[in-house]
Formats: structure tokens, C-alpha cells, sequence
């Protein structure tokens, strides 16, 4: 008995340190992949420009008879030494490179020769069918321009009995408003785990329930498949076994918000 209480009270102690040690983790652990990532593809190769660069310059200075295999045998001389202990500069150079581009794309002319750069990637077989989806992913977590998402609601789709999250984006289309003769909402959906993609609906407003939540909390409810749900929505075991039981009594639902929407 003793050892079982044991056994369950490591486990939850266990358990309750991960959730404190895995963020710290996975967030360093991010930090470190997209720096190893960015010295792979471009710092190393800044790397090799600049002690194929110091070589020449090194052999040019001297004058040797037999260029090219004075050359080789600079370079490899100083490549041994520059990546062992001067890997970091190529590293530092790519990160500003990145930098220098992100401030060029900012002006109009780089906006210019970005955008007809892109024009010419969606022209190409693969990378067209690929480009796309990556640019909405790093759209939405780079951009400084978000979707104006006035609140967060719970809407019956697909089906009726299934309730989805759904993000309100603006007042429905003039057209069905004006045809139908009811106040309609445009409802954009997000799917787990991406929720750059989904679906956009236009719906009655008297068929969404708003929901007390965040923009943020709705976004990592979806991106985690449900599993980090907002602390206000929680239930309690009690209210759960109330709910199985259909004794469930409801929290007053708070005002609807004014908003344009």
C-alpha cells in the first residue's frame, strides 16, 4: 500500500516537473535548431567564401609559381583552423544578412523586387505546390499584420451536436444579408494543428455562442487539438460527473459585447 502511494505521488511529481521543464526545453531547444539551421545552409557557406577569399589574397601576396595548388594547400591550412575557432563569424554574418534583407524588403523597392521574385517562384513545377503553404505558416507567425479578429465564438459545424471554435472576421455579405433578411456573421474556422488554414463561414448571428476567451487562448486550443484549454473553461471532476448526470447548473452567461461585427 505504501509503495503504491509512493508510485502514484512520483508519478504526479513527475509529471507536474515536465510541465514546468518541457516549455523551457522545446523553447531552447527551437532556439537552437533555427540557429544550427541558419549556420548550416548559410553561415557555413559565408564560412568557406571568406577563407577561400583570405586564401587567395594569402597566396597572391606571394607570388607562388604554381597558383592553384599554393591555393589549395592555403586553404586547407586555414579552413581546419577557421572552422574550429572562427565558425561563429559565418554565423554572425548570416544573421545580419537576414537582417539587411528583412530591412530591404521593408522599403518599396525591395517590396517591388520581392513581390516579382515570388511571381517567378510560383511559376516553377514544385515549388509552386509547396511556397504557398510555407508562406501562410510564416506569415502568421512573423507578420506584424494579423487578421482582425473582433471575438472568439462556438458554432455548429460540421454537423449538428459537433461544436466548433470559430474566430468572427466581419458582419456577412451585403448580398445575403439583404436576400435572407437576418443579421449574419462571417466566421473563419481554424484547423488543428495549423490554424493559418481552415474554413470561413457566413452565419446567423443567433446560431454562434461567444465565448469568454482570448484570440491567443482560442489559437493554442486549436493548434494543441484541445489539450491546452483557456483555465475560465475548465471543468471541474464534479461538474463533469454533473454534466454526465444532467445536473450541470450553468454560470450566468455574460453580456454580449458591442462590436462592429
Amino acid at each position: 500500500m505504501v509503495k503504491l502511494r509512493f508510485a502514484e505521488e512520483f508519478r504526479k511529481s513527475f509529471f507536474r516537473g515536465l510541465t514546468v521543464v518541457l516549455p523551457t526545453i522545446l523553447t531552447v531547444a527551437i532556439i537552437v535548431w533555427v540557429i544550427d539551421k541558419i549556420n548550416t545552409y548559410i553561415g557555413q557557406y559565408i564560412n568557406i567564401a571568406a577563407v577561400y577569399m583570405i586564401s587567395w589574397l594569402r597566396t597572391w601576396g606571394a607570388g607562388p609559381e604554381d597558383f592553384d595548388a599554393a591555393l589549395d594547400a592555403s586553404f586547407n591550412q586555414l579552413k581546419g583552423y577557421w572552422f574550429n575557432w572562427l565558425w561563429w563569424v559565418g554565423l554572425l554574418l548570416a544573421v545580419l544578412g537576414v537582417y539587411i534583407l528583412g530591412r530591404f524588403v521593408a522599403s518599396l523597392f525591395g517590396r517591388f523586387v520581392w513581390s516579382v521574385t515570388e511571381k517567378g517562384l510560383f511559376r516553377l513545377p514544385i515549388i509552386k505546390a509547396v511556397y504557398p503553404y510555407v508562406k501562410q505558416i510564416t506569415d502568421f507567425m512573423f507578420s506584424d499584420h494579423r487578421m482582425d479578429f473582433s471575438r472568439v465564438v462556438a458554432i455548429e459545424y460540421p454537423r449538428k451536436g459537433s461544436w466548433s471554435i470559430g474566430l468572427v472576421t466581419a458582419p456577412g455579405m451585403r448580398t445575403l444579408t439583404n436576400v435572407l433578411g437576418s443579421d449574419l456573421l462571417t466566421v473563419f474556422i481554424p484547423s488543428s494543428p495549423t490554424p493559418v488554414t481552415g474554413y470561413t463561414l457566413t452565419v446567423r448571428r443567433d446560431e454562434v455562442i461567444d465565448l469568454p476567451i482570448t484570440l491567443d487562448e482560442a489559437i493554442k486550443f486549436a493548434v494543441s487539438g484541445g489539450v491546452i484549454m483557456p483555465l475560465g473553461e475548465q471543468l471541474t471532476q464534479k461538474e463533469i460527473q454533473q454534466a454526465r448526470q444532467g445536473t450541470f447548473l450553468a454560470m450566468p452567461q455574460p453580456q454580449e459585447k458591442e462590436t462592429s461585427a
